[in-house]
């Protein structure tokens, strides 16, 4: 082992981001002794996970714990575990990469105002620097389980850190924080015992302490377990407060914020499972991204994994929490997670439990909160859409056998009024007469307001649920109905709306009026569309585009193409509106040159009413030109 001090630098903007922590969490600042307590039991866990299968791990050390050492002269509290441990690589990995989840893209992301949100602690996984509220340096000296080498990491946070070779006994790490002069309270007993009560009590692992106690005129050092150490989700509901399932959420999941509701349950009979699940207030800036989810599975109070993707599904990865189960072996693997019945009945479970939650939430009424520093009356469920709607929607898509009960959740826009609007809301204002439910899609909500194509929908007093996620049009394709009313796309196929015979006559008479003007505007678009005719769905704008009724969609053919799929080019159907001024004058041109620059014109101009740019910008420019020139 080489004796030499070998220096690093920090692989992210330190000193920003260690300035983000303090001025963000200063008035917090008890919470770093959490963190690291967090971390502590974090190594334990794993460690007795790998002992299940790797006994001489343990080796003679059985008994797990947690210390933490005082030491009010030289004004330093250790934070000591005998775990896992880390190897050298792993100190510079894990403490030298500042915010692993992202570091660079926060700091160039945030503004002066951001920096400031307790949350992006949480989100960009900074947890261990926390550290710095309290201690000017920091001394990590571990010993991972299985070898003899120890090695120590040291930072004053000023842009590096030292990694050389250490001394200590047994595996485990050992986190010695030099206390700034105003923390050197946290090198006193009573301060310390307080911040483990408030919030670490729950901790599996026995968090012990050596404290002072007078017996006569002698005085007496023990050590004392500071924590219950009782697992929160075994403990009766009745027994437990808000305030320790707050707690209990944001020492899991370091995050800052508190939950934005959980629900807590127990299934006894031929399986038995507990769970606690919770819904964050606020998104991680990659949760589009991620994969991964943060439901924690425990066997007997056991911990065995992060990530349990077998229990909770990829489109509940917002869940955290935690699912122990006293069925399944205490050597599980990911492999025998994927094929054990026991599994499926677990997922089911959170399934069931998650979509109960959300639907409670759902049907709660408006309550107070802060919004943007403002109190204002807003519905809960609606703030966890605006989070985590779009995942939740990927459930319509992959889970066939919730589908009906996640349908039930999704939100949209809708030509009805502002706000988000559920499918059961849009049910129940439809007009007796309205067999439908109509929907049209767009890159944006004013682009979807000021749709061509819902004109007609809209002078009926139709409602249409304005779509602008790019998912939308295949959630609706997945559920092809709603409470037994189809969704019908405004931009696709014919509308077939309900028309009086005189109404269905007026059509077929414009039609066969116009027929030698559609033809013959036909005949100049004959390369960019399918067909030409007399359209019912516009009552202000001249023209629009229709996909065919059982094709894909324009706007999905824009999503796919922007995602880099390579589609073949589709002609689609152009609809004239035979009441409108600029089309009536196509019944009186012969100059079938003017009537061709005409024709794209209106072309182009139903591309661009629906945010698509039109084949040939410049010809489309040279056209507008002429014609303003001539008037």
């Amino acid at each position: 082992m080489s004796s030499s001090v070998e220096k690093h630098v920090f692989q992210a903007e330190v000193n920003e981001v260690l300035s983000l922590v303090v001025n963000s969490l200063y008035s917090h600042r008890e919470v770093f002794l959490r963190e690291l307590i967090s971390n502590a039991a974090d190594a334990i866990d794993l460690l007795n996970f790998r002992a299940l299968t790797d006994h001489h791990l343990l080796g003679d050390d059985q008994e797990l714990r947690i210390e933490l050492v005082r030491d009010e002269q030289a004004r330093t509290l250790t934070i000591r575990d005998n775990g896992i441990g880390m190897s050298r690589d792993e100190l510079i990995a894990n403490l030298g990469t500042i915010a692993r989840s992202g570091s660079k893209k926060l700091m160039q992301s945030l503004t002066a105002e951001q920096k400031k949100d307790l949350s992006l602690i949480g989100q960009f996984g900074v947890g261990f620097y926390s550290a710095f509220l309290v201690a000017d340096s920091v001394t990590v000296t571990s010993r991972k389980a299985g070898s003899d080498e120890v090695w120590t990491w040291q930072s004053e946070a000023k842009g590096d850190f030292e990694i050389r070779p250490g001394e200590r006994r047994g595996r485990g790490t050992d986190v010695v924080l030099h206390l700034k002069e105003e923390a050197k309270d946290y090198a006193e007993q009573w301060p310390v015992r307080e911040v483990v009560r408030k919030y670490s009590d729950y901790v599996r692992w026995p968090i012990r302490m050596e404290v002072e106690r007078t017996e006569g005129d002698a005085k007496q050092t023990e050590w004392q377990t500071l924590n219950s150490a009782r697992a929160l989700w075994t403990r009766p509901k009745a027994e437990l407060t808000d305030a320790q399932y707050q707690e209990f959420y944001k020492s899991l999941s370091h995050d800052w914020h508190e939950p934005l509701a959980w629900t807590h349950w127990k299934v006894e009979g031929t399986q038995e499972l507990a769970g606690l699940l919770f819904l964050p207030a606020v998104a991680p800036f990659d949760l589009v991204e991620r994969r991964k989810g943060g439901v924690r599975l425990f066997v007997k109070r056991v911990f065995i994994m992060d990530d349990a993707q077998e229990i909770a599904p990829e489109w509940l990865r917002f869940l955290r929490g935690v699912v122990d189960s006293e069925d399944l072996p205490l050597n599980v693997s990911r492999e025998i997670l994927q094929k054990d019945a026991t599994t499926r009945f677990i997922k089911k479970q959170v399934v069931g439990k998650t979509l109960s939650l959300l639907e409670e939430l759902a049907g709660e009424g408006e309550t107070e909160r802060e919004v943007d520093g403002e109190k204002k009356k807003v519905r809960r469920y609606e703030l966890f859409w605006d989070e985590f709607g779009r995942v939740l929607k990927e459930g319509v898509y992959h889970d066939l056998e919730s589908r009906d009960r996640l349908a039930a959740l999704l939100r949209f826009h809708s030509s009805a009024a502002d706000g988000w609007h559920g499918l059961k809301d849009y049910a129940g204002r439809m007009p007796a007469e309205q067999k439908s439910i109509y929907f049209v899609a767009a890159d944006s909500l004013p682009a979807a307001k000021a749709s061509p194509h819902i004109e007609a929908l809209r002078k009926r007093g139709y409602e249409v649920l304005l779509m602008t996620d790019p998912i939308d049009e295949w959630i609706v394709d997945a559920l092809r109905e709603f409470d037994g009313k189809p969704f019908v796309s405004a931009a696709k196929g014919a509308l077939d709306l309900p028309a009086t015979d005189a109404e269905k006559q007026a059509k077929e008479e414009k039609q066969k009026h116009f027929g030698p003007v559609l033809e013959r505007v036909q005949k100049a678009l004959d390369a960019h569309v399918k067909t030409v005719r007399v359209t019912d769905r516009l009552t202000d704008s001249p023209a629009c585009l229709v996909s065919d009724e059982h094709g894909i969609s324009a706007h999905q053919e824009r999503v796919l193409r922007d995602a880099g799929h390579a589609l073949p080019d589709k002609k689609r159907i152009l609809e004239l509106n035979p009441d409108h001024a600029v089309v009536k004058k196509l019944l009186a041109m012969d100059d079938e040159a003017q009537l061709a620059d005409w024709a794209a014109l209106l072309h182009d101009q139903a591309l661009l009413a629906e945010g698509a740019l039109p084949p040939d910008p410049a010809a489309f420019g040279r056209r507008v030109a002429a014609l303003m020139g001539r008037l």
